[in-house]
C-alpha cells in the first residue's frame, strides 16, 4: 500500500433515517424533508475531495439497499497494524451490516492492504471503531461501553492488538459511541466532552491526560459533534465548532476545515463516523518496521 492515509468508506446511496436507534434519530422528520438524500450524497462527496485534499486515499464498501447506516464506516471494525476486529453490532437494524463489511474487509486482505480479518468472540457486542478510538501518543485505546459494545470487549482488543485498552462508561444516550465524545489529537492532546462520562470516567481520562493536554468542549460543541473528527497530521476535519474551541485548536498548530455534515448529525454521526483509517500503526509496530 503507498504510504498515503488510507479511509473506508461507503456512498450513502441508500443512507436515510428510517429507524430509532439513538436520541438524534427521528424517521417521521426525515420523511418529511424530502430533499435530505441528495443533501447528504453532496455533504459525503464534500468530506471526501477534502480528505483527498489533504493527502488521503480512499477506499470504498460497495452501498446496499436496506442497510442505511452503511455509510458509517467507523463502526465496521478496529483497525491497527493492518489487522482488523471486526464489529458486531447491539441493534438488529445494524446487524445485517456486518456480512458487507466482513466482505469489504476480505477484498482488502486479497489487495494486500490488510494483513488479518479476524471476528469476535460469538458473546461480545463492539461497534468498531466508534467504541475503539486508538491514540498512538500514550498507546492505548480509548474504549467507550455502555449503550453500544459490552465492557468484555476490551480483552478481546488487547488480545488481538497487543495494547492497553482503557474501557470508559458512556453516561449521556445522546454520546452512545467513544467517537462523539472524546478524539486524540496528533500533538498528544485529547479533545473531549466531560458530560459524556461518568465520575470514574473522568478520573480515568484526567489521570492519563496531563492537564495542558486536556481540551475539554461543551455541551453546544458537543452537540455539533466537535469531537467527531477526522485526522491527518495536523488537519482536522469536522462538521462543524464553535469560535472559541476553532481558535483553541488553531492556536496549537491545528488546520481546522469544517466541512457540514447536517445530514449525517440527524443519525447521529459525523466525520470521524463516515470513515475508517486502515494505515493506522502502533508504536511497536513503526519501531519493528524501522529496525527491519
Amino acid at each position: 500500500m503507498e504510504n498515503r492515509p488510507t479511509f473506508l468508506m461507503c456512498r450513502p446511496e441508500h443512507f436515510a433515517v428510517s429507524y430509532i436507534i439513538n436520541p438524534w434519530m427521528d424517521p417521521q422528520n426525515w420523511a418529511r424533508d424530502r430533499c435530505d438524500r441528495a443533501a447528504a450524497a453532496g455533504e459525503w462527496q464534500a468530506l471526501h475531495d477534502k480528505l483527498i485534499e489533504a493527502g488521503a486515499r480512499i477506499e470504498l464498501v460497495p452501498p446496499a439497499a436496506g442497510w442505511p447506516d452503511l455509510v458509517f464506516t467507523a463502526n465496521a471494525g478496529v483497525v491497527l497494524d493492518r489487522k482488523v476486529l471486526l464489529a458486531r453490532f447491539r441493534h438488529a437494524e445494524r446487524r445485517g451490516e456486518e456480512p458487507h463489511f466482513e466482505a469489504a474487509f476480505r477484498a482488502l486482505q486479497a489487495r494486500g492492504i490488510v494483513d488479518v480479518v479476524r471476528r469476535l468472540p460469538a458473546s461480545l457486542v463492539l461497534e468498531g471503531a466508534g467504541d475503539c478510538v486508538f491514540d498512538a501518543t500514550r498507546s492505548l485505546f480509548w474504549m467507550g461501553y455502555g449503550p453500544r459494545s459490552d465492557r468484555a470487549a476490551r480483552d478481546a482488543v488487547g488480545d488481538m492488538f497487543g495494547q492497553d485498552v482503557v474501557a470508559l462508561k458512556l453516561a449521556d444516550p445522546r454520546f452512545y459511541h467513544m467517537d462523539t465524545a472524546l478524539c486524540p489529537l496528533s500533538g498528544g492532546e485529547v479533545l473531549y466532552l466531560p458530560g459524556a462520562f461518568t465520575r470514574e470516567g473522568l478520573a480515568e481520562i484526567r489521570a492519563r491526560v496531563a492537564p495542558e493536554d486536556r481540551i475539554e468542549i461543551g455541551e453546544r460543541d458537543g452537540c455539533r459533534l466537535a469531537a467527531n473528527v477526522v485526522r491527518i497530521g495536523e488537519t482536522l476535519l469536522l462538521s462543524g465548532a464553535g469560535a472559541r474551541l476553532r481558535a483553541r485548536l488553531t492556536e496549537r498548530g491545528y488546520r481546522v476545515i469544517a466541512t457540514p455534515l447536517r445530514s449525517f448529525l440527524r443519525s447521529g454521526g459525523s466525520a470521524f463516523c463516515l470513515t475508517l483509517r486502515l494505515d493506522r500503526h502502533s508504536a511497536a509496530a513503526l519501531s519493528h518496521a524501522a529496525v527491519a
